[in-house]
């Protein structure tokens, strides 16, 4: 017996109604699929750590939540586990077509990427997908859908010619901002914000950096850094809610100069 056959016969137990998990026979897709967003999240985590122990077992934790989705797409007649590796492979081989087919490969990695992305929109084309955004998924975390959604329009010519008009832009948007709190309008600060941010993952999407892991990199930083003033702090036997800013800004500016030297 293989590894994922066992892990499939294990899946098929907990989801028996005679005799499996009570919690694993009562789930659905909808109920399932946070565990899964959960996960993966989970693995980026391990990965930014460079705990390779965890990872592994982060990425059987995904895993699981792919069996898992699969077993209760068999028990619908819609899929199985297999189908799903059949579909992916099929995929893997299309989108390759310089490694599994006749196409020379492309002369470097962004020539190469810019085929990839090619052979996709063909993809969606097949598919009869009406507009251009249409499949970009709504579930994805908020930042990483806006530098997706910017990409899709600018593979077809909606886009900035460089980064000093998304730079005006993001001016123009910080006046806006500025002017709907000054005017005390919370709803309309709210979606000056947005604006905001979703400019922001546009820059992002130009400078070729993910919103989403240079976002996660700044919380690390933070929770770092403010960690060496609760350090520092606690060796006078204080917490930071016994400081104040000034000194938590000297000790913050402790722990830059630290990670620079």
């Amino acid at each position: 017996m293989t590894p994922i056959d066992r892990l499939n016969g294990i899946m098929r137990r907990l989801r028996d109604p005679d005799g499996g998990c009570p919690w694993d026979v009562a789930q659905t897709f909808a109920t399932i699929a946070p565990y899964t967003i959960e996960e993966a999240y989970e693995v980026a985590d391990a990965i930014e750590r460079g705990d390779m122990t965890e990872l592994k077992s982060e990425l059987g934790d995904l895993l699981f939540q792919v069996v898992f989705h699969a077993r209760m797409a068999e028990e619908q007649s819609l899929f199985a586990f297999d189908d799903v590796a059949d579909a992916m492979s099929d995929k893997l081989e299309r989108r390759h077509p310089h490694v599994f087919g006749d196409e020379a490969a492309k002369s470097d990695e962004w020539s190469q990427k810019a085929r990839w992305e090619d052979i996709k929109a063909e993809e969606r084309k097949a598919k009869a997908q009406g507009g251009v955004l249409d499949d970009v998924p709504v579930g994805l975390p908020a930042l990483a859908r806006a530098a997706k959604l910017t990409k899709r329009a600018a593979r077809v010519g909606f886009d900035w010619p460089s980064t000093d008009e998304v730079f005006e832009k993001l001016d123009e948007e910080v006046a806006e901002l500025r002017v709907e709190i000054a005017a005390g309008d919370l709803d309309k600060a709210r979606e000056e914000m947005g604006d905001l941010l979703f400019v922001v993952a546009n820059l992002a999407r130009k400078l070729g950096v993910e919103p989403e892991d240079a976002l996660r990199g700044a919380n690390a930083k933070f929770v770092r850094r403010f960690g060496f003033i609760e350090t520092e702090l606690a060796k006078d036997g204080r917490t930071p809610d016994q400081s104040d800013l000034a000194e938590m800004d000297g000790l913050w500016d402790a722990a830059k100069a630290a990670e620079k030297a």
